[in-house]
């Protein structure tokens, strides 16, 4: 017997398994002992490759750190990474590996990290992630790149990072990976056990209910084989901000489903890749 519905016609049990990506991708663990593995080559070749600096702290806390991984490129372009987990798991750490792709572009790369919850409510996590991107702004130089390009990406609960960041007045541009654009599904299932969402986290936290704050071009991607409630967010932000006249395009990449769709970003010739080229491209004549 079904329950009762409690969120476009599905109750507890479905809408928990409508967000469960590591259940619906059943090899998950393998793709992120994967992912650990190859960062761990990544970030050891600091010594091979002038200028990478890992762990580097913007805050006072444990895990509000970063590691920062240049292209070689004089005045280069910054990407900003934004790890997911559902904002309760992973770290920054995990996803040098994704540096190969923007390097290779002469793209500059920084994978950032933010406080846990239940440690931390997404306010906080919110607010972390805007003092990382002004500590990065204030730091250009010192690191060696543009300041004035610097694009922001995530993945997962990280896509929604990224869409929230577009309100930073350091962004110039956004490309969420496979994001959460509304949060109030996720009030209703057990993601909410850790993150215990208000009304007024709701609210002030979906970007989905903040577009129209500003105009900076954004590129949504999700993958084919992703869980159809991730896909439909995606959609519903992009055709929401199209309604405002804002720059926006959605792509979905067939075949992926929401772990394999980092490999097109850390692959050179990845599609996600290309959508960042795109991003630069659009913004580079303004």
């Amino acid at each position: 017997m079904s329950g009762t519905a409690i969120f476009r016609g599905m109750d507890r049990a479905t809408l928990d398994a409508a967000y469960n990506n590591s259940a619906a991708v059943t090899d998950s663990p393998e793709w992120v002992d994967r992912w650990r593995t190859r960062s761990v080559s990544a970030r050891a070749s600091q010594g091979a490759k002038s200028g990478i600096r890992l762990d580097i702290p913007y805050g006072a806390l444990e895990r509000t750190k970063f590691d920062y991984f240049p292209a070689g490129a004089a005045n280069a372009p910054l990407l900003v990474f934004i790890h997911g987990g559902y904002w309760v798991r992973n770290s920054y750490d995990m996803f040098a590996f994704l540096t190969a792709g923007p390097n290779a572009h002469g793209i500059n790369f920084a994978s950032i990290g933010y406080t846990l919850a239940p440690q931390a409510r997404l306010s906080q996590i919110f607010a972390e992630t805007g003092q990382c991107l002004t500590y990065l702004a204030d730091h250009a130089d010192e690191l060696g790149f543009d300041r004035n390009n610097i694009f922001v990406t995530g993945w997962s609960a990280g896509g929604h990072l990224a869409a929230m960041m577009i309100e930073h007045a350091a962004v110039r541009g956004a490309l969420p990976i496979s994001g959460i654009f509304d949060l109030e599904p996720l009030s209703l299932n057990y993601i909410n056990d850790a993150l215990q969402f208000t009304k007024d986290d709701i609210e002030k936290l979906s970007p989905l209910r903040r577009l129209g704050k500003t105009t900076v071009p954004m590129r949504l991607v999700a993958g084919g084989n992703e869980l159809p409630e991730l896909q439909r967010q995606t959609r519903d932000y992009a055709e929401a901000a199209r309604a405002l006249s804002l720059k926006v395009s959605n792509e979905t990449l067939p075949g992926h489903h929401h772990f394999s769709i980092l490999d097109e970003l850390a692959k050179p010739d990845g599609l996600i890749t290309r959508e960042l080229l795109k991003l630069i491209a659009e913004t580079s004549d303004k």
